[in-house]
């Protein structure tokens, strides 16, 4: 089916930046966009859809996160990231069965489809569960069971963790038409074992896979891994090899200079967490000077138990504000720049040229902002809009691939009601 998009603002493509259309055009045949401009095309269209008040912006790409972590959700605030993660999350995921993490998961895909998320990057165990959900409910998502190790004895012929991953990467990349991609993944390097991520990687790379790790979160992390490895934990994934795949790294808060030259010149993608970084106390990444570097830099929000939302939005504006205020430069960080984080950037680590931005030629993945909003009024200033004033509740819509999975309130392609009975469910046995 063909379907052109009337009378609304545009934030189009234009090469690696963006042009602002108003009162415009855009037309979808099938899956992808082929018409956008400010006159109405000539060639008809099945159906014609007036978008009067609405900005049309690419989808969102978050590019980390724990989704079946919504039900962990202010468990353990105002903790260090060790103390958190050993002595709060895990005690209650060691719990979770694979229902939990179904509905968890589904719980994170309503928040993220309602809040402009259209692609998501996501490192949890009983992966399966989420690659149904994401087929079931139309999103895109490049999903992976993580590697660990806590034997320091256990081979690799031993090591569960690694089998279930290569064999999810060999029953489900690609799947519904290359919605969904299967990355491999490296949880860090403090629960892991050298010979396990050695074995691993070259794995990868020989099923040209690609690679999702935690990187130097912490000033702890970084500093223990030196103490016992001589090394730094970019230096330390560097030698074994994990970085000879496509890569890319959450946080890396506290990085080196030697570091960020091994991430430029392995090709590895940076995700920023600003909202967890500062939430959990580790600080936040040398953004700036990584974009000056040339580094692919992405935008994530984690999990809910550490952010404590999936919101994109709130992590574009604080991507913006914290830089500008931490550096007293308030044109550091333009807001074209914060957008293309969320959106090419996202899409470039995720593998996935064909999104990203609104380009002829390109997958609709498309949100539409609703501009009646007071906040949003007036808009002469559409990509400072998108930046300082829109949050995840002026999403009107949703679409991937040209279909349309939400709508002015209205979940088209999930069971909203079912999913939060089925997560109050689980936890009340949880908590119980």
């Amino acid at each position: 089916m063909k379907l052109l998009f009337k009378h609304c603002d545009i934030l189009a493509a234009d090469g690696e930046g963006y042009r602002w259309i108003q009162d415009g055009y855009l037309g979808i045949d099938g899956d992808t966009i082929d018409y956008i401009g400010s006159g109405k095309p000539a060639a008809p269209y099945d159906r014609e859809k007036d978008m009067k008040d609405r900005l049309l912006c690419p989808g969102l790409v978050n590019c980390h996160g724990h989704t079946a972590m919504t039900l962990l959700r202010g468990v353990g605030s105002d903790l260090p990231l060790q103390e958190w993660l050993f002595e709060k999350m895990m005690p209650i995921e060691d719990r979770f069965t694979a229902h939990d993490i179904q509905v968890g998961n589904a719980l994170a895909l309503l928040e993220m489809i309602s809040t402009g998320t259209t692609s998501y990057s996501d490192m949890y165990f009983e992966t399966a569960t989420a690659v149904e959900n994401a087929v079931a409910a139309g999103i895109k998502a490049n999903l992976c069971r993580p590697s660990q190790c806590f034997d320091p004895q256990e081979t690799y012929a031993q090591n569960q963790r690694a089998k279930e991953s290569i064999q999810l990467f060999k029953d489900c990349n690609g799947l519904a038409d290359g919605r969904i991609l299967i990355d491999f993944a490296i949880h860090a390097e403090y629960t892991n074992s050298p010979h396990i991520v050695e074995a691993y990687s070259a794995d990868c790379k020989a099923l040209g896979g690609r690679m999702h790790i935690h990187l130097s979160e912490t000033k702890k992390e970084h500093e223990e891994c030196i103490a016992k490895y001589g090394k730094t934990p970019a230096q330390w994934f560097r030698d074994l090899g994990t970085f000879e795949s496509p890569a890319f790294a959450a946080h890396c808060v506290f990085v080196t200079e030697e570091d960020l030259a091994i991430l430029r010149e392995k090709g590895v993608s940076v995700v920023h967490n600003p909202t967890s970084n500062m939430k959990l106390g580790s600080g936040f990444a040398p953004i700036p000077h990584m974009l000056e570097l040339g580094l692919n830099v992405a935008l994530g929000t984690d999990g809910a138990a550490s952010n404590n939302n999936l919101d994109m939005m709130e992590e574009m504006h604080l991507a913006a504000v914290l830089h500008n205020g931490f550096t007293h430069d308030p044109t550091l960080m333009k807001p074209a720049q914060v957008l293309t984080m969320a959106t090419r950037s996202g899409a470039r680590l995720q593998g996935r040229s064909d999104t990203g931005s609104l380009d002829v030629g390109k997958k609709a993945d498309i949100i539409a902002i609703d501009l009646t909003r007071p906040h949003l009024f007036p808009n002469i200033a559409p990509l400072a809009l998108m930046t300082y004033s829109a949050q995840g509740s002026d999403v009107a819509m949703t679409m991937v691939d040209g279909r349309v999975l939400y709508e002015n309130g209205e979940f088209l392609t999930l069971d909203a009601d079912k999913i939060l009975h089925d997560a109050r469910a689980c936890v009340k046995r949880l908590y119980a």
